[in-house]
């Protein structure tokens, strides 16, 4: 855990962990103490397991998205694209059932579509960003305008609907798990967890920070600038397409409005985390408490008639704001 020296009134120094570190840790502490407080039912099992599988999916590609950001990129697209790695899933496994039939292979070639899909998504962005030197901010609003319109025209305008009893026999990839703990919660602290050890104990994460640090420092400390943006990117599509995977059995369906602001949350969740957004310096558990506080504050919203769930975006757009702000003030100060 990162630490700073702070000077003690009586000239001592004492290593107290910095606000970086505490905010998160602390927002989340007193959202849990006013969810209990408000709804007596916030800290049922029900309830907590409902807010952790809902928070997977996002919670996953913020994961990605941390590396993106780290190494000084941003996606605007993964809503986008997940709404289209859907619907092109749904489109496969429908045109597969006459000859496949229902069972497990239908099931795997609808994953291997969406892995495979993500990959080369990812890797679009990541080529268009790093070989074609176009600025991340405008590739991927782009990608997104694109990804929306060809899912709306895959749906003719309307929903892509998985097979119904198809559907039935995937659903349990989204309800079911191990010893309670749904699928959705365990493939999300797998990702964490490889996730946090490729940050902070190998190479390509050092990487990540030098190049989202300064990018020509890193050219001549001998660090593939261009590859390993490239592969951040690469990485997000990935776990755009595991995050898909879990969606899809939860509605069976992808529509225009599937994944809508789904980018908003990821990138806020990787800033309340304390990851820097113009990159060098990032973390995944951070991440983690980000994904969590953003949930609960939907879960608190659901549950209370004190502000409309209508204005989650608006208060997810606030924290981006103020979170942005205070790296500012840290970084002056």
């Amino acid at each position: 855990m990162s630490t700073v020296n702070e000077t003690t009134g009586g000239g001592k120094l004492s290593r107290l962990p910095s606000m970086t570190v505490l905010g998160p840790i602390l927002a989340l502490v007193l959202l849990v103490i006013a969810g209990a407080l408000i709804n007596a039912n916030f800290l049922s099992a029900g309830n907590i397991t409902n807010v952790l599988a809902r928070s997977a999916f996002i919670g996953i590609i913020a994961v990605g998205m941390t590396f993106v950001i780290t190494a000084g990129g941003l996606d605007l697209s993964v809503g986008s694209m997940a709404a289209f790695i859907a619907g092109l899933m749904i489109l496969v496994m429908n045109a597969a059932l006459p000859s496949m039939g229902i069972g497990i292979p239908i099931v795997l070639l609808g994953m291997v579509v969406a892995i495979f899909a993500g990959i080369l998504a990812g890797l679009l962005n990541g080529f268009m960003i790093t070989t074609l030197r176009i600025e991340a901010f405008i590739v991927t609003l782009g990608t997104m305008g694109i990804y929306r319109s060809l899912v709306t025209w895959l749906a003719n305008g309307g929903t892509l609907s998985l097979d119904f009893e198809l559907r039935t026999f995937y659903r349990p990839v989204y309800f079911d798990g191990i010893f309670g703990i749904a699928w959705p919660i365990i493939v999300f602290a797998i990702v964490v967890i490889l996730g946090e050890i490729l940050m902070s104990r190998t190479v390509f994460g050092r990487h990540c920070a030098a190049t989202g640090s300064n990018e020509d420092v890193a050219h001549y400390s001998n660090v593939n600038v261009r590859r390993t943006r490239l592969l951040t990117y690469a990485m997000l599509g990935l776990l755009v397409g595991v995050a898909t995977i879990m969606y899809v059995p939860r509605l069976g369906s992808a529509s225009s409005s599937t994944g809508v602001l789904w980018e908003l949350e990821a990138i806020a969740a990787v800033i309340i985390g304390g990851t820097v957004l113009k990159g060098g310096f990032g973390r995944v558990w951070g991440t983690v408490l980000g994904v969590l506080i953003l949930g609960l504050i939907e879960n608190i919203l659901n549950l209370t008639d004190f502000v409309s769930p209508y204005l989650n975006g608006a208060i997810q757009g606030v924290i981006i704001i103020l979170a942005v702000i205070l790296q500012r003030e840290r970084k002056t100060s």
